[in-house]
């Protein structure tokens, strides 16, 4: 049996992973008193048969004061040999707060202050649990498919996990740099297939395209070059504690020449499953809807 204790800040998606963990077949318990944490590991042994094979307990700062204590009944209920691991959801500031204008909703700790304030507060009462988890997902970029295929990958097909989801980001240097990027790496040295009549209309999603880039001596170089690189920076990161990488791949407008790197990358690193990989493209699709606003 798995006794998972899911946790994390608030609006990074704890009851959205309890809601996949259960359809996964784990029995479910949101905000459990504290206090009642070490009795209902105690009865898990119980409760464990056909019907329940794996648990899972939601744990956040709704829990007041009593989060305090939390880490001294973690202690003594490793100390009694309760195995149990830790699943803490967190994204970025800047998320969290644009999610929490979204939905209308005001922040638990935030007490009628500005959201800033209640994530800051939450961050320092949390801090304690991330320096114990096991398994850290920084949701700030991630689908809802693609946070229930990492949790799949850790809870249900049992892989190894690394706390690393790397997104490979295509883009048009006309349309600004991510913000959000961590690296970022200029292609328009490359052959480009808007001066090829026939191409100009496609984008890199279409063979054609990308088989004109990638036939180039030089792409195929740099695609190596590159993955080394990359290959070599991500332990290291992870050594370092980061969860979260955006690989930015740029050209003039991200439909071509970004576009047709990003999926060479992806397609290298994806024979890697000891992190989360995502792909995507912000700007194939700029010029296209920019012309028929125009229209």
């Amino acid at each position: 049996m798995r006794f998972v204790i899911v946790t994390g800040v608030s609006g990074a998606g704890k009851t959205t992973a309890l809601k996949m963990l259960e359809d996964a077949n784990y029995f479910c318990v949101d905000n459990l008193p504290i206090p009642l944490l070490e009795k209902f590991a105690s009865l898990m042994p119980e409760i464990h048969g056909e019907d329940v094979q794996n648990v899972a307990l939601g744990i956040d700062s709704r829990s007041g004061k009593s989060l305090d204590e939390l880490e001294t009944v973690l202690d003594k209920m490793k100390k009694e040999g309760y195995d149990f691991e830790i699943l803490f959801l967190d994204a970025e500031d800047a998320v969290l707060v644009k999610r929490y204008k979204e939905t209308r909703r005001s922040h638990p700790l935030a007490m009628g202050r500005r959201v800033d304030d209640g994530i800051s507060l939450e961050r320092e009462k949390m801090h304690f649990l991330k320096e114990r988890a096991d398994y850290i997902i920084d949701t700030s970029h991630l689908l809802t498919r693609e946070l229930r295929q990492e949790l799949d990958r850790i809870f249900v097909d049992n892989r190894e996990f690394c706390n690393m989801m790397i997104s490979v980001l295509s883009f048009g240097f006309k349309y600004g740099i991510p913000v959000d990027a961590d690296l970022v790496f200029d292609v328009r040295f490359l052959p480009n297939p808007y001066y090829v009549d026939e191409l100009r209309p496609l984008t890199g999603l279409d063979e054609r395209v990308f088989n004109y880039v990638m036939n180039s001596d030089t792409a195929r170089e740099f695609a190596d070059r590159l993955e080394d690189m990359i290959k070599f920076l991500i332990p290291n990161y992870v050594k370092e504690g980061k969860t979260n990488l955006v690989i930015a791949i740029g050209c003039t407008g991200g439909k071509h020449r970004s576009v047709t790197l990003a999926r060479e990358l992806y397609m290298r690193l994806s024979k890697n499953d000891e992190y989360g990989l995502r792909l995507e493209h912000r700007d194939v699709e700029k010029d296209r809807l920019l012309k028929k606003q125009e229209g």
